[in-house]
């Protein structure tokens, strides 16, 4: 066998991982006050990323009170006795960082990263809104209208903007995964100042929250300046809200229309499927890769290429906290209908559910997710985030090396397994996306 075919053959066996990625080291502690600490030393470059992530999202809000958790990611930038109000990315831009935020069911997440040598300024920045965010009239009156607005421009006059929020309206009854992290304007409107003070005295405290640093940082010393800026921060003495609701088992497919300002019809399918983590998640993604991971993925050959049914086709399994829901979904061509879709959708899920997929497209679906685990760890920030979520979410940040292995522990009869289990239709909710000019 020549070089290159003996090299083609070791590829073909050897797992992406190894090849793309080295152990992650890290060294993790706690605060006496909670505040649970991991840090991670890349010096392949002199930049460190902060990432400070608080274990609540609109799961833990009230019914009468949605979008609270959306609401302090934006008034989180308002500032502290010693940070003017607008100052906050002023300050982190003008020592050449980048910042953001994020609010989805289960976190909320705020990145800083900037370089090495101003990590004691983010340190400072995110303690001061830690332990004395400034919570005025001015403040909520404005984030009110930021938020109403994103609200407008990203749901209510998007198309399709809406899906997530219909989808997740229909698919639970019981559990706050009902209504979705953006919130209810009315309810932010309607809520006091007090009320935002309690919510924050309730989940921004150090035992609330994990902060994860990577970069090119010196870790005793980054240890200090840990101590130095969060290690006198109050710790919560409330008792912080984790809903214990369970969705009880859908026994009846749920059907209905939506109609909205688009031009192009939409089918979505909504299965109920368990929380991140589980064995059987694993193999749902798996499946979901399979399904809809790119371009020669069955969905878009099929709809997208061949029939040319669909502009787009996608499935989507939710990772979150509780049991959550694996999402197919197809946006039509002109001229095609949301039921030709669907047919069609149901038709490669049912070759699924029939037959074990090849060795050819199993060993394909195996190399992307090795790619896509490698991918959300190569940058300081995505070791940072990956790090944070693993203890926040299963108490394993070793999680960051292994996880992998829990993809490649699926076999073939474990996607056909949970494609017959799961993607059933009283399992199941279908929502056809249609023009408002076909309402009657």
């Amino acid at each position: 066998m020549s070089r290159i075919l003996l090299l083609i053959a070791l590829l073909a066996v050897v797992p992406v991982m190894l090849l793309g990625q080295v152990n992650i080291q890290y060294v993790q502690y706690d605060l006496p006050n909670g505040l649970h600490v991991i840090l991670h030393r890349d010096a392949s470059a002199p930049i460190v990323s902060q990432v400070m992530v608080y274990h609540v999202g609109s799961k833990n809000e009230q019914p009468d009170r949605t979008g609270f958790a959306h609401f302090f990611e934006h008034l989180m930038f308002e500032g502290s006795p010693n940070i003017g109000r607008g100052e906050f990315m002023k300050i982190v831009q003008n020592a050449g960082g980048t910042l953001n935020a994020s609010t989805s069911f289960d976190q909320t997440i705020y990145f800083i990263t900037a370089p090495t040598n101003q990590l004691e300024l983010l340190m400072w920045l995110e303690s001061e809104r830690m332990l004395q965010l400034k919570i005025d009239s001015t403040g909520v009156e404005t984030q009110r209208g930021v938020v109403k607005e994103e609200r407008k421009q990203n749901l209510e006059n998007r198309p399709y903007g809406s899906l997530l929020e219909q989808t997740m309206q229909h698919a639970f009854k019981v559990h706050p995964y009902r209504w979705t992290p953006i919130g209810t304007a009315q309810y932010i409107d309607r809520a006091t100042i007090d009320e935002f003070r309690r919510f924050y005295k309730s989940f921004y405290v150090p035992n609330n929250a994990c902060l994860a640093i990577a970069g090119d940082i010196d870790i005793e010393k980054t240890k200090e300046m840990v101590k130095k800026y969060y290690g006198d921060i109050p710790r919560g003495t409330g008792v912080i809200y984790r809903p214990a609701l369970v969705e009880p088992p859908q026994t009846s497919e749920v059907r209905d229309t939506v109609y909205d300002k688009i031009q192009l019809p939409a089918v979505i399918q909504a299965y109920h499927m368990p929380a991140q983590g589980t064995a059987d998640y694993y193999a749902l993604n798996m499946l979901t890769t399979l399904l809809s991971g790119g371009e020669s993925s069955r969905l878009n050959k099929r709809l997208v290429d061949k029939e040319k049914v669909a502009v787009a086709a996608q499935s989507i399994p939710l990772p979150l906290e509780d049991p959550s829901l694996f999402i197919t979904l197809a946006v039509t061509n002109f001229g095609k209908t949301a039921k030709e879709a669907e047919v069609m959708i149901d038709e490669e899920v049912g070759k699924v559910q029939k037959d074990l997929i090849s060795d050819e497209d199993f060993t394909k679906i195996r190399n992307q997710e090795e790619t896509s685990f490698i991918e959300k760890n190569k940058t300081v920030q995505g070791k940072a985030v990956q790090l944070a979520n693993y203890y926040l979410f299963f108490g394993d940040c070793g999680l960051i090396n292994s996880e992998i292995n829990k993809f490649m522990a699926v076999t073939k009869e474990d996607i056909r397994r949970v494609a017959q289990k799961y993607l059933t239709p009283t399992n199941r909710v279908v929502l056809y996306y249609l023009p408002k000019a076909n309402a009657q």
